[in-house]
């Protein structure tokens, strides 16, 4: 205690000097202060208004659907507080808040969360947490980085990995029970966004796959969402822009993605840094909105890691952690008086966050072991002389003791003493709707994208003439048996080679399903199937124009029939080739592993396709069995050749020989003219595995965190540890 005490008051002699009256410069600045439950007056800067303290009660009305708002008298702790310490932005003129208040309230109790670690012990990352959220109101959790903020927000969500266990109670308007779909939203810190559609497009799309009933329905809702975000002059934008038009800015973007929740109308949203990456203008004018939706009755718990004075005065309660310990709960202008009661007053001209942050952010002592020796031009860097390990234990002992935590408590009971009414599910479109709006959405995306297959079918043509080039004229004697075997070879490898370059695409789709996944929008059956459908077209596109082009360069057999057949061999070719690529973008979910994994199989299938070495004379043990049998080369190149050399025959001086037997030292194939339809028919076969193996992989590894890539750093990181 004796060590905390001194180095409390070490403190407070360095900072009552910032924020005594004498040191105030005037200003002719107005700045703003908020008496809980009132509109922000403005008062100057030496003004320090008075008042009786006011807080929050809710009760619950039977048989409503509304939660009505009084004023009771608080703590005293509240009172007097230095109105310099908190500038912030006025509301509007004629602002008014709603007493009458249609939403849902929130608490926390005892909330624990512990996450096992590497070496087989759990880890406590929250540690008795209690709190509450009422309707209309902004909660933020603040803290320094790895404080347990995200970890909190998702164990009141319901929203924990598999690896987390939570010990506690949440309660939804005084009732135990999970949120059901569509009464809350859950926006991520990082959202991929689709950037080839207008944002009217993305939020449409989006509200189709949420909300059930009529198309035409669900505009209003997507307007209302536009409105509510301030999007309406960035409405008919593409996200990610076009050609040379940029796309929206960061700030925009991250409105988007609250925008696309907003569309089921929920009445409780939780957002996990929504001034990620944002600038400070973003995020004065991201808050600014927050604060509007809030004054609908939304009830908005987010996370923030720092934020100006600006912003930080639109907050109505604060959630201060540090280490998964809850150093403060309650109203903003609580938290700087409890800082004061500890012996941390926040200097005049400092931001209150980056006040808070400085006493409880373990990573300043780094700071203060490189300053120790230092000095400046006014003596002694003062302001880094603190222990945060002694400033963490101060406030938080501070905290178990004040009236601040003893009213969180009073009010926990009186929001969980009496239920309220009860959140029920709107609804989710059907599974029908869902795959049709899945692919018309990813139909439009493909043909203004040109990464998706635009790309692929440039390299395939370009692929293609460069080899029928090369092979060209070729003539139907036996001489060209060999040469021509070669040319099946190198379109049918190195096609399917150059259709790599559509993993990108692969990934990016993986991202946004996962998304979607985890709101409930999206599955694993619905995905693979609007993605399947919408690829067809696409697929057969490029198997068509580059078969046609191959076939009559090279001088195959002239007749339909056969050209179809070749047409519909490569087609499979390119499916199995698809499922491929998902599998291993799903297992991967990162760019360079995933081409690196693919050019890998394809290599090592190429070997064992046949055409190096036949496949009678390959190594038994490893090169035929398995490989040869699982590469898709081998029976695409088989049904080819069977396509053009069964049924004919060559001449040799006197006599004849037959396809078969022209072919039966440079590759393997079946003397059965059905055989061309049993390598097919593998083929599809094996488009359907692919596809299968994606469907687990989605299903029980994307949106659980579970990826090849996490695995291996996880472990590579165990091992440095030891």
């Amino acid at each position: 205690m004796e060590e905390i005490q001194s180095q409390s008051d070490n403190y407070r002699s360095s900072s009552s000097s910032a924020s005594s009256p004498a040191s105030r410069v005037p200003s002719s600045n107005f700045f703003y202060l908020r008496k809980p439950g009132s509109l922000r007056q403005p008062i100057s800067f030496e003004d320090s208004p008075e008042w009786e303290d006011t807080d929050v009660d809710v009760r619950v009305e039977d048989g409503g659907d509304s939660i009505h708002v009084a004023t009771t008298p608080a703590s005293p702790s509240l009172s007097k507080i230095n109105s310099g310490s908190l500038p912030s932005p006025p509301l509007p003129e004629g602002a008014v808040i709603a007493r009458n208040i249609a939403g849902a309230s929130v608490v926390w109790r005892d909330l624990t969360v512990t996450i096992k670690g590497k070496r087989k012990h759990t880890d406590k990352v929250v540690k008795s947490s209690n709190g509450y959220a009422l309707p209309g109101t902004m909660t933020v959790i603040m803290g320094p980085a790895k404080s347990g903020k995200s970890t909190l927000l998702r164990a009141i969500a319901g929203r924990l990995p598999d690896s987390a266990r939570m010990y506690g109670e949440v309660f939804v308007n005084g009732a135990k029970s999970r949120m059901p779909y569509g009464s809350y939203g859950f926006v991520e810190r990082e959202t991929t966004l689709i950037g080839s559609l207008t944002v009217r497009e993305f939020l449409y799309y989006s509200a189709l796959l949420q909300l059930p009933g009529f198309f035409c329905q669900k505009r209003s809702v997507v307007e209302d969402a536009i409105h509510a975000m301030s999007l309406s002059d960035y409405a008919n934008k593409l996200i990610g822009g076009h050609c040379y038009m940029k796309g929206l800015p960061s700030g925009e973007r991250r409105r988007v993605s609250i925008a696309r929740e907003l569309v089921m109308r929920p009445r409780i949203m939780f957002i996990d840094e929504p001034l990620y990456h944002l600038d400070s203008v973003s995020a004065l004018l991201m808050m600014v909105t927050l604060k509007k939706l809030a004054s609908t009755g939304c009830t908005l718990i987010f996370t923030i890691y720092q934020s100006s004075t600006e912003v930080f005065g639109l907050f109505d309660r604060i959630c201060l952690l540090s280490n998964g310990n809850t150093l403060f709960f309650g109203e903003t202008l609580a938290c700087l008086q409890h800082f004061s009661n500890a012996g941390f007053p926040c200097p005049i001209m400092q931001s209150p966050s980056d006040h808070f942050l400085r006493a409880i952010n373990t990573d300043f002592d780094r700071i203060i072991a490189m300053c120790k020796n230092w000095q400046d031009d006014h003596g002694d860097l003062s302001s880094v002389n603190m222990d945060t390990a002694v400033a963490i234990r101060t406030l938080e002992a501070t905290y178990k003791s004040s009236a601040d935590a003893a009213a969180v408590e009073s009010m926990i009971v009186k929001l969980t003493e009496k239920g309220g009414p009860t959140l029920k599910s709107k609804g989710k479109a059907s599974c029908g709707t869902r795959i049709a709006v899945l692919t018309w959405r990813s139909l439009l995306i493909m043909s203004r994208e040109w990464k998706y297959y635009w790309l692929r079918l440039i390299l395939c043509m370009l692929l293609t003439l460069c080899i029928g080039t090369v092979f060209s004229g070729l003539g139907h004697s036996l001489s060209s048996v060999v040469t021509r075997v070669a040319a099946i070879f190198a379109f049918v490898s190195f096609a399917s080679l150059l259709s790599i370059a559509g993993v990108v695409a692969h990934i990016k789709e993986i991202k946004i399903y996962a998304g979607e996944k985890s709101n409930q929008h999206s599955g694993p059956l619905v995905f693979l199937l609007g993605q399947l459908l919408s690829s067809i077209p696409f697929l057969f596109l490029i198997s068509i124009s580059s078969s046609l082009v191959f076939y009559f360069l090279i001088g195959l057999q002239d007749e339909f029939s056969l050209l179809m057949y070749f047409v519909l061999n490569f087609f499979m070719c390119l499916l199995v080739n698809e499922g491929l690529m998902l599998v291993v973008a799903s297992v991967w979910q990162d760019i360079f592993w995933s081409i690196l994994t693919l050019v890998s199989i394809h290599v090592v299938m190429m070997l064992s396709a046949g055409y190096f070495r036949i496949r009678d004379a390959l190594p038994g043990p490893l090169w035929t069995y398995p490989i040869s049998y699982i590469a898709f080369h081998t029976y695409s190149i088989q049904g080819l050749l069977e396509n053009e050399y069964l049924g004919t025959s060559f001449a040799v001086g006197v006599r004849t020989i037959s396809g078969y037997e022209a072919l039966q030292n440079t590759y393997n194939i079946s003397r059965d003219s059905k055989s061309k339809w049993e390598n097919l028919l593998v083929l599809f076969v094996m488009a359907a595995g692919y596809r299968i193996l994606s469907f687990l992989l989605l299903q029980f590894c994307i949106g659980t965190g579970t990826t090849v890539r996490k695995i291996f750093q996880c472990k590579q990181g165990t091992s440095n540890t030891r």
